[in-house]
């Protein structure tokens, strides 16, 4: 029998390793997790808006940018193909992309259940061939036939969506309903049945209602969240897709985000050498999430570059 893995605690890590995204802020490179809220709150729009995204690199909702972008892999129960397609076409036009030029690719499968050993051989083996960063999988309560209220029979399909992403390096979503009249009820704590389901997710996105108007709430597991975000389902020339609502003028936004990225800026040319981002983040007394954003901006406009050793300013 082969011992488990130990070491003395004075060579353990003396601080956490810096946080990799898969989309800046709202979900953790290689998570599994949950986006809920009750019925007709955009979860599948929220999805295939993070699909299109990861796919394509181009920042979800229009704000939040992909770092690494890749292959998707979507399974959509609910919808006909038309309506993905559909449904794809414009939250890429809303992003200025063409459906084209987007690697996702769609299960077709008229039904796929995670409790079949046949369906769970079949769904690896088109990951192994196909190598996805992202699975997304909407909804659960299309995927089964147990009872979500009993924790025995949800742990095991959950376990196995866990063992996927381990496996093959991947992220996945699973899209899942809340209960109904649940406002209430801190967002995690209403998903609907057993819960494991909170329990599980690394990254999980939560929408809720409130007249025309959506509110997505954001938790991990191991970083800390942003501030809950406004959205409204818009039309756009008819494009149909998520936006995010303003609360400030676009103008203060502007200048609070150069303010930010002067400060950036200056600790790193202060400091004259590549900046891990706890020290970072020490040195500008920015929220995490906030610098994450920045620093990503910032490396995608080539003002700064992201070693193994941390964050420096750019040279030439």
């Amino acid at each position: 029998m082969t011992p488990l893995p130990v070491m003395p605690a004075h060579q353990l890590a003396d601080r956490a390793l810096d946080k990799d995204w898969l989309v800046t802020g709202l979900w953790s490179e290689e998570a599994v997790g949950i986006i809920g809220g009750e019925p007709k709150c955009c979860k599948s729009f929220l999805a295939l808006d993070l699909a299109v995204a990861v796919a394509a690199g181009a920042p979800c909702l229009r704000r939040f940018a992909v770092p690494k972008p890749g292959r998707v892999l979507l399974y959509a129960a609910e919808d006909a193909p038309h309506i993905v397609r559909r449904r794809i076409d414009g939250i890429s036009a809303a992003a200025g992309l063409s459906i084209f030029d987007l690697d996702v690719q769609v299960i077709t499968a008229p039904t796929l259940r995670l409790d079949l050993d046949a369906d769970r051989a079949s769904l690896e083996e088109t990951i192994a061939r196909l190598k996805p960063r992202l699975l997304v999988l909407d909804p659960f309560v299309r995927l089964h036939r147990i009872d979500e209220n009993v924790s025995g029979e949800v742990a095991p399909l959950l376990a196995f969506l866990r063992q996927l992403q381990r496996r093959h390096g991947l992220a996945v979503i699973l899209v899942h309903h809340a209960r109904k009249s649940a406002g209430n009820i801190r967002a995690g704590q209403a998903l609907r049945g057993s819960s494991d389901f909170h329990a599980w997710g690394d990254s999980n996105l939560y929408l809720r209602r409130d007249g025309d108007e959506l509110t997505l709430t954001v938790e991990h597991r191991a970083a800390s969240a942003m501030p809950a975000v406004r959205l409204v389902l818009a039309e756009r020339a008819n494009a149909l897709a998520l936006e995010v609502v303003d609360a400030r003028p676009q103008s203060a936004q502007v200048t609070q985000a150069r303010s930010i990225d002067e400060r950036i800026a200056a600790a790193l040319a202060e400091a004259g050498n590549p900046q891990p981002f706890a020290d970072l983040r020490a040195l500008c007394r920015v929220r995490t999430a906030t610098l994450y954003q920045r620093l990503a901006a910032m490396t995608a406009a080539g003002r700064i570059v992201k070693s193994t050793a941390g964050y420096h300013l750019a040279t030439g």
